[in-house]
């Protein structure tokens, strides 16, 4: 009972506190659930792909970024986070396979380590966050309840993001900055004051000991400048965005304590020049390993000395100039100039976004209105955070691509500023010079404390685990579970045989998580002692948001070429699987009949990944008539089709359930595998339907006609006296005549529904007319079975099928009959 009510009576800050740990254990569990939704290619294309792959010598994707000739990533970073865990990671994982027998790698390895790292990392933005406050005396408690909350750090800040690691940079670099400022801004203030005391001393005594006083304040002129600097150039080489981000924070650093008598324009000259001495160092070694590693340097090379400027890369620069093509950004997206802040920043922080734009509005009301004297001080903290935020805000927005991502580093000074409004409003007193009936009302409903206190961090809490479980779990979710699935195909697939994976709109597969040797690289076999090439047995074929008659046409083509290689002297078998949004299941099943190549090509749909959600192939929200009868005919996805039993829907219960069971069976991957539909000989299909052979039903055939011409030429010699008699006494050749076809003649209709294959393909090439046929057995019934058809008007008038079409047409169809498995 007294725990209960000391944990009730706590504090609000260590309410806060307390949730902060929750949401940062949460961050940390996040991590080996793992989270299935793929925010951007990127996470694993400018990282994790090209590293794991070396690494383990896996099949990848090596992007345009890091092509020998221009590469534009540097190496650096990521051999260290990544390649040089992942060599203790596989010296432990051969241990534990030695001893237990376990293997642990695999995909779920190949996608969880790397993260680990990444959040590991992500927890020195708190780090910083909580010194800065402290040095500050600002309250911490709610600035990390904001940052453990936040959708940025709970799936940003978990994934292999260049972005990731440049908000921890900013974070390291605003911290060290702001520690500088302090200690100048300090111990310049003592400094002066004892320079004014030692002015005024009367004796020597009283002199030396301030003198004393003095030369034992601690240095802050160059303080954490060899920290900063390779900071700095790091951030540059991770990504060269860095250079705006970094730009105020470094202005701030030399500027720091400048128009007082100790600092003067000496000082700040003096600091330029060490800040780039102190560079050098961090830049020759990401200049000399880039070199290395994209072989524009060799060792020897190096030792024979034969060196010249093409013998080094300088990854910023090629990044800087691959993005001022505008053809080439143009690829990746054009964005209008508002983007970042009308779209970005909401999206990102939501609530406090519109708080730190409003702030910044009435910094510049009051800058353009010469209201110097209620601005804040230049050389302080909200000075600093305030540019860290707008000036990389203001130079990003004119770089035509735009992207959430780009804006990562602003977290930190942002929820440093403008964290506490959370719990105290927007406003805490009328923000405006003149009192205006229209102002007043803005501030009374919207801004004041009391309107805006109650609802901030509820919708602050409420968006950010909407926006987690969207982008953590859902969006593009399939990706991951296609690729282990994948994984388990290639490692249980029949020696000589090639699996074809076929992609569209959906994000680029990882080839390092389905975890296939490489076929460009030579392997060491440890039992042999030799080296081999493994040969390529899996090709993936991305289409991106190509249409589905275009893709049919691609698969018709990879199918074939399947075909002629089976069949050739190779005899090379062969899998080919397709993975799209199961929302397109139902247009690809009409383009397989508008195509006709239904006839010819068997889609047999394997598995459903869900959640998975495509934007470029987004659910729909109204179905369509469940029987389907005339689905070629289908123009439009307008719910205007020839079908005999449309009915406008009727609003209901039922018909809004089934309405949303369609959405939701629409979020999902579908994978098909796809086959040729080969013709067997009719010998087989005959054996299958229980008919005798062609061939024995010609011998029996000979045998009756031999006997009917014995008992003949026995008749007319007069050896059978009464034919009658004889003949219902004539045991053998009832005998014969029974054994002889019993087949052919007892069941002739079902040798024609077994010899009628075109039959069979007909029904398997209309699923509309399977499903009407579904929807109606009475119906199927008075067509099969013989009573029906001698008394159909009473079977039609029974049949509660020709009603039940117009009632379900109420409620749309659930699921595609294309997304059924068979």
């Amino acid at each position: 009972m007294r725990l209960t009510k000391l944990w009730q009576n706590r504090s609000p800050g260590d309410r806060h506190l307390s949730t902060y740990f929750c949401l940062a254990a949460v961050r940390l569990l996040l991590v080996f659930v793992p989270q299935l939704g793929y925010v951007h290619p990127d996470e694993f294309f400018q990282s994790v792909e090209v590293m794991t792959g070396d690494h383990f010598r896996l099949e990848h994707t090596r992007t345009w970024e890091f092509n020998n000739s221009l590469p534009v990533r540097s190496i650096v970073l990521p051999f260290a986070l990544l390649r040089i865990p992942w060599s203790f990671y596989e010296f432990i994982a051969e241990c534990v396979k030695t001893w237990w027998h376990l293997e642990l790698l695999g995909t779920y390895t190949y996608v969880v380590f790397p993260r680990l790292i990444y959040t590991l990392i992500s927890f020195s933005n708190d780090y910083c966050m909580y010194r800065l406050c402290r040095l500050y005396g600002l309250r911490f408690e709610i600035r990390l309840l904001a940052m453990g909350s936040s959708w940025i750090l709970l799936v940003f800040g978990t994934r292999t993001f260049s972005n990731s690691l440049e908000m921890a940079m900013c974070s390291w670099l605003l911290y060290l900055v702001g520690d500088c400022m302090l200690r100048t801004r300090t111990v310049v203030y003592k400094k002066e004051f004892l320079e004014e005391k030692y002015e005024k001393a009367e004796s020597i005594s009283e002199r030396v000991r301030i003198w004393k006083l003095k030369n034992s304040l601690p240095p802050h002129n160059l303080q954490h400048l060899m920290a900063m600097s390779t900071i700095c150039v790091a951030g540059v080489f991770n990504r060269p965005t860095f250079l705006l981000f970094g730009a105020p924070m470094v202005f701030f650093w030399l500027l720091r304590g400048l128009g007082t008598r100790s600092i003067t324009f000496r000082d700040f000259n003096l600091r330029i020049v060490l800040f780039c001495l102190c560079s050098l160092p961090a830049l020759l070694v990401f200049i000399f390993c880039d070199s290395l590693y994209y072989q524009h340097l060799t060792l020897g090379e190096l030792h024979m000395m034969h060196l010249s400027i093409d013998n080094f890369v300088f990854t910023p620069w090629n990044f800087i100039k691959a993005n001022l093509d505008s053809a080439q950004t143009a690829s990746h997206g054009v964005h209008p100039c508002y983007v970042h802040l009308m779209v970005n920043m909401p999206m990102l922080f939501n609530v406090l976004a519109l708080a730190s734009l409003g702030a910044f509005a009435q910094l510049l009301l009051r800058f353009f209105r010469a209201e110097y004297q209620v601005l804040p001080r230049f050389q302080s903290i909200l000075s600093l955070m305030s540019g860290a935020i707008f000036v990389p805000l203001f130079f990003l927005s004119l770089i035509n691509h735009q992207e959430p991502r780009f804006l990562l580093p602003v977290t930190f000074p942002l929820l440093l500023l403008h964290a506490p409004k959370l719990i105290t409003g927007f406003s805490a007193k009328y923000p405006f010079q003149k009192d205006h009936p229209l102002l007043r009302w803005f501030y009374d409903r919207i801004l004041s404390s009391r309107a805006s206190e109650p609802y901030l961090l509820k919708i602050w809490y409420v968006s950010n685990v909407v926006l987690t479980l969207f982008f953590g779990f859902i969006h593009q979710a399939g990706v991951y579970p296609l690729a282990a699935d994948m994984s388990h195909v290639v490692a249980t697939k029949p020696a000589a045989t090639h699996v074809h994976l076929i992609t569209s709109h959906i994000y680029s597969v990882p080839l390092h998580l389905i975890n296939i040797p490489s076929s460009r690289v030579l392997h060491f076999n440890k039992q042999t002692h030799q080296r081999y090439r493994h040969q390529r047995d899996f090709y993936m074929y991305e289409y991106g948001g190509l249409s589905l008659d275009s893709l049919l046409q691609k698969v018709k083509l990879i199918s074939g070429n399947c075909e002629v290689k089976q069949s050739g002297p190779s005899r090379l078998r062969y899998k080919l699987y397709l993975a799209i949004p199961a929302s397109l299941s139902a247009d690809l099943h009409e383009a397989l009949v508008h195509s006709n190549a239904s006839s010819y090509l068997n889609f047999e749909l394997l598995n459903v990944f869900y959640p998975h959600l495509s934007t470029e192939a987004f659910p729909r929200l109204l179905g369509r008539h469940p029987c389907d009868v005339d689905a070629p005919h289908w123009a439009h996805d307008d719910l205007k089709g020839t079908c005999a039993a449309e009915q406008p829907p009727a609003l209901s219960f039922a018909y809004l359930n089934k309405q949303f069971s369609s959405f939701v069976h629409q979020l999902g991957l579908a994978l098909y595998e796809i086959d040729v539909k080969r013709k067997k000989p009719l010998s087989v299909v005959l054996k299958k339907a229980g008919v005798q052979p062609l061939k024995d039903l010609m011998v029996s055939s000979f045998q009756f006609l031999i006997c009917l011409a014995l008992c003949i030429a026995a008749a007319q010699a007069g050896l059978i006296a009464s034919p009658v008699a004889t003949y219902a006494a004539a045991p053998a050749y009832a005998t014969t005549y029974a054994a002889a076809a019993p087949v052919a003649y007892s069941a002739p209709v079902t040798t024609y529904a077994a010899a009628a294959p075109a039959y069979s393909t007909y029904a398997a090439a209309a699923p509309a007319y399977s499903t009407y046929a579904a929807a109606a057995p009475a119906y199927t019934a008075s067509v099969y079975s013989a009573p029906a058809y001698t008394a159909p008007v009473a079977t039609y008038a029974a049949g509660a099928a020709y009603a039940a079409p117009i009632s379900t047409y109420a409620a749309p169809a659930i699921v595609s009959p294309f997304l059924k498995k068979k």
